[in-house]
């Protein structure tokens, strides 16, 4: 399947003892999950962030990856390869700007800075608001939140929170130049590293 040629993505975690585990899948044209097109595994308690996307669960065939400039990635960045190390682009968190509504910046060569926000400022807020109150903050937060990707005010691609308990994402490509494996990349973090 060529997936540079999809518009809309489905993205469910799966949680494990020492690894996440993400899928993405392709939309059957109903708004369900269709065919599986990407397998991705974040080790956790790594040294330095690094994670996979492999092309199937099998594992034979690395469809990309991302891994942390440093070990302390405060607005340091990640850089997204191909399976054999070559560039496709990549993506950072902006500390700054984060600590009221989380903003992420990606980079694709040739393309432009695209810059991805909380779409509800309130929810934001009320995301930092819970994380510091005793009792309930190792509780699952109650409000599904929600990323829009623009360059230049043109909206790139969505990643929308599905559920409220469970992590699953639909994302929402309408620049058909963005390369996929940097959304499907994005899309990871919005997850994996959202709390950083």
């Amino acid at each position: 399947m060529d997936i540079q040629s999809l518009d809309t993505l489905h993205l469910h975690q799966k949680i494990t003892m020492m690894v996440n585990r993400y899928e993405a899948f392709a939309d059957d044209g109903n708004g369900a999950p269709g065919p599986l097109i990407a397998f991705v595994e974040q080790k956790r308690m790594a040294f330095k962030e690094q994670v996979t996307i492999f092309t199937d669960a099998d594992k034979h065939h690395v469809l990309a990856g991302f891994k942390a400039r440093k070990v302390i990635d405060l607005g340091s960045g990640y850089d997204v390869l191909t399976g054999d190390g070559q560039p496709i682009g990549l993506f950072r968190k902006d500390f700054g700007k984060s600590l009221v509504n989380s903003t992420w910046h990606v980079e694709q060569p040739g393309s432009g800075t695209t810059t991805g926000r909380e779409r509800n400022q309130g929810i934001a807020v009320l995301r930092r608001i819970w994380g510091f109150l005793p009792l309930i903050n190792d509780l699952p937060f109650p409000f599904r939140y929600h990323f829009d990707f623009v360059r230049d005010g043109v909206p790139v691609f969505s990643v929308d929170k599905k559920t409220w308990l469970r992590d699953q994402y639909l994302i929402r490509i309408q620049d058909p130049s963005v390369d996929r494996r940097l959304v499907i990349a994005q899309a990871v973090a919005v997850d994996a590293l959202q709390s950083r």
